[in-house]
């Protein structure tokens, strides 16, 4: 097969390139990439602040036109404008293509600043319910009161936690924790942790357990090699995902996916971080990593693999860090050092 038609059946990806840092450490991604051999062919769409001058929408119909036609997207930080009225894209593009699971893989890495080794935990949030479904209100004059709605239904509590448990046989886990506050909140929370139950008697290969959430972030800072699989609710897996990737060094190098029936679409979770945009400092690994869980997702394993490691090899080097990883290398300084690994 020639180089041309290679390229011509090469998966397409959206590209949200993102807000403040996202076009520089997209450069970067993307070049590493096509180092490692990666088969991808990008369809460029706007999306967050970026898309407001020309399309007067941070989510415009054409982005979402294009994720449902390639159904992968690979998405850098996005800013919500403020005092617009405008909702997260981020929460937008969960809801609108049904993107149930939140996956969150947290890892030591050898090198990364840290105060934990041997920390692999992978969070899975439900994405679409709970608090966030957005349902709130005002109440009594002069806006005195608030009142938001946690929405949790058996349907969507059955499929994340089958999606943990499927994860968990596929990728030789041991162990699944069910993290909920059914003490308290008896009957949105109770309903959780009780179809949570049901669907852990089908996997009598998968050890499982339930924790308060409370006592789970306690128990994550003295003891994070308890956990393997956590499974939870918007919400709770919002803050646990975030607290555990502080266990590994933080945000700028934790991925993220959010997984549907309809699209995946892969992202660095870390913001904008628009006080170092266009200084070329910014550390693309997040989404780096999130494009290595892209590549794992369509099947491209070899080209994963290899750039992973060179990225590992990387960050083990104190000459090749970026800065805020303890070191003193800028964004391009960094992606070069992880080709040259290839």
């Amino acid at each position: 097969m020639s180089t041309q038609d290679t390229e011509a059946t090469a998966p397409l990806v959206s590209l949200i390139r993102g807000d403040g840092i996202g076009p520089e450490i997209s450069e970067a991604t993307l070049a590493m990439l096509e180092a490692a051999g990666a088969k991808l062919r990008w369809e460029e769409v706007p999306a967050g602040v970026a898309a407001l001058p020309t399309h007067h929408d941070p989510l415009p119909e054409i982005t979402l036109a294009s994720i449902e036609k390639t159904k992968v997207a690979l998405k850098g930080p996005l800013s919500t404008p403020k005092g617009t009225g405008f909702r997260s894209v981020n929460v937008a593009l969960r809801q609108h293509f049904d993107l149930y699971v939140n996956l969150r893989p947290a890892k030591s890495i050898a090198g990364v600043p840290s105060r934990y080794e041997k920390v692999d935990i992978v969070t899975v949030r439900e994405n679409t319910e709970d608090i966030y479904a957005g349902i709130e209100h005002f109440v009594g004059p002069g806006r005195s009161a608030a009142e938001s709605i946690a929405v949790i239904t058996r349907h969507g509590s059955e499929r994340i936690v089958r999606y943990a448990f499927e994860y968990a046989r596929k990728h030789g886990r041991k162990k699944v924790s069910i993290i909920h506050k059914a003490n308290i909140l008896k009957m949105s929370n109770g309903l959780f942790l009780e179809v949570g139950k049901e669907v852990a008697k089908q996997f009598p290969d998968i050890e499982s357990d339930d924790v308060i959430v409370d006592a789970a972030c306690m128990k994550l800072v003295l003891m994070p090699e308890r956990f393997d699989v956590i499974v939870t609710m918007n919400l709770f897996g919002d803050i646990l995902s975030d607290l555990i990737a502080g266990l590994v060094g933080g945000l700028g190098v934790s991925p993220g996916a959010n997984l549907g029936e309809r699209a995946a679409i892969f992202e660095a979770v870390h913001g904008s971080a628009p006080d170092i945009a266009g200084q070329g400092i910014a550390n693309p690994s997040a989404l780096l990593m999130a494009a290595l869980m892209m590549l794992e997702h369509l099947g491209q394993h070899d080209p994963a693999a290899r750039l992973r490691a060179a990225l590992f090899r990387t960050l083990a080097d104190p000459r090749t860090r970026t800065r805020d990883l303890g070191g003193q290398a800028n964004t391009q300084a960094f992606t070069q050092a992880v080709i040259a690994q290839l």
